[in-house]
């Protein structure tokens, strides 16, 4: 038990610096970047649509849920279809906040490999989604993509930042933490080792396990490291990387909704087929071979001075009592109850996972006339509306976002 607890101190400390960096540069973007700023370079239906959604989206911190309502939003902003896909793959297989946790942990190798695949992959998938996907008909009514927001901007920087963004990933985040100190701490260091003359199979298995589960770009890159650490080829822990952030089993069933099934076939190939290829690229370029030897991992170190030094301590605390404030007003708003005022009804939304979930909802349902406020709630899955709309009205303005209504 000591040595887990050891384990997850190492990769806290080695990760908590640079993604608190990554939280601030985050919430800079996502307040001083205005949404139409996005929606202006995709509406045309040409090459360099496709190219500027994946230049966008590869910054941006969204997870696969998250970008949901943001890019049928694009879409109803009438960007194409391509460009959409090019946003879709793109943005939740990386973010500014996890390039610099990638480079934290697995070095500079994977930390620029994984933005450059992310921009590939999502370019040749629009690419293909405009040549077999083309001509969709487009929503006549826009979907916001963020709310809208007053009042200070430098507090609402660091409200994005220091609560917001980690009440969203931070259960994901923490979740990740303890994988990788499971994996350090349980598994064998011999127990990859009997697939290291067979790497293709190792990356077939991971997607096999990636592809429907829910993991976030920076949850994903402990796990990643572990797995290395423990003989997994680091080309397999990239198809990890690409494969487990960018797709899962809701977004899929989302997308094929909102989409079609040719364009969901072609998301899902693209995404399957590339990190396969990337992850052969990684093992050929010898990226990431440095870190089989665990004195190179630093959240292996028990007694590293370096890693355990009063900076990292520092970062690691204020780290884990954000993310402990965090989910506990997340856990908090779960169990309010809003006061029923005259003409309120309380409706259940299915799919809502962050913040930008939230955001895409209510601004929707704003839109429709008769509606005086609207309050979604991501952790109890519910949407209250005052006013004197029908219920069909908001059940379409909740459609037309990305989700479903009951």
């Amino acid at each position: 038990m000591s040595d887990f607890f050891v384990s997850l101190a190492g990769v806290t400390a080695q990760m908590s610096p640079y993604l608190l960096l990554g939280f601030l540069i985050a919430g800079i973007l996502h307040v001083y970047v205005p949404g139409r700023f996005y929606t202006k370079y995709l509406s045309s239906g040409n090459r360099l649509s496709v190219l500027y959604a994946a230049l966008l989206g590869v910054p941006l911190p969204l997870c696969s849920c998250g970008v949901i309502p943001t890019a049928i939003g694009l879409k109803n902003e009438r960007a194409s279809n391509g460009a959409v896909a090019s946003f879709l793959i793109a943005t939740p297989q990386t973010g500014i906040d996890s390039i610099l946790a990638t480079f934290s942990v697995l070095g500079l190798g994977f930390a620029l490999m994984r933005p450059a695949a992310a921009l590939i992959t999502g370019v040749c998938g629009g690419l293909i989604v405009n040549r077999l996907v083309p001509g969709r008909q487009y929503d006549d009514t826009p979907c916001a993509v963020a709310s809208v927001q007053t009042g200070n901007r430098l507090f609402r920087v660091f409200r994005y930042a220091c609560f917001d963004m980690i009440q969203d990933i931070g259960a994901r985040l923490l979740i990740g933490l303890i994988i990788a100190a499971l994996i350090n701490v349980a598994v064998p260091d011999s127990f990859f080792l009997r697939f290291t003359d067979r790497p293709l199979l190792q990356m077939l298995v991971i997607l096999v396990v990636a592809v429907p589960m829910y993991i976030c770009s920076t949850g994903s890159i402990p796990v990643a490291a572990a797995l290395i650490m423990k003989g997994m080829s680091p080309g397999a822990a990239m198809v990890m990387l690409m494969a487990g952030p960018a797709v899962n089993m809701a977004s899929i069933l989302v997308i094929r909704k909102s989409m079609g099934g040719r364009f969901t076939a072609v998301y899902i190939s693209t995404i399957v087929v590339f990190s396969i290829l990337f992850g052969l690229l990684v093992n050929t370029l010898g990226i990431g071979s440095d870190l089989a030897d665990a004195s190179e991992m630093a959240c292996h170190h028990t007694h590293g001075s370096n890693m355990l030094s009063p900076w990292r301590i520092i970062c690691s605390v204020i780290l884990i009592l954000l993310i402990i404030f965090a989910l506990s007003m997340k856990l908090f708003d779960k169990f309010r109850k809003q006061p029923a005022a005259a003409g309120t009804v309380v409706y259940k939304v299915e799919g809502m996972h962050c913040n930008h979930c939230k955001a895409s909802v209510e601004n929707s349902v704003l839109k429709v006339k008769g509606v005086q406020s609207a309050l979604a709630n991501v952790s109890a899955g519910t949407l209250t509306v005052t006013g004197t709309a029908t219920e069909s009205d908001i059940r379409r303005a909740v459609e037309q976002a990305g989700f479903e209504m009951h």
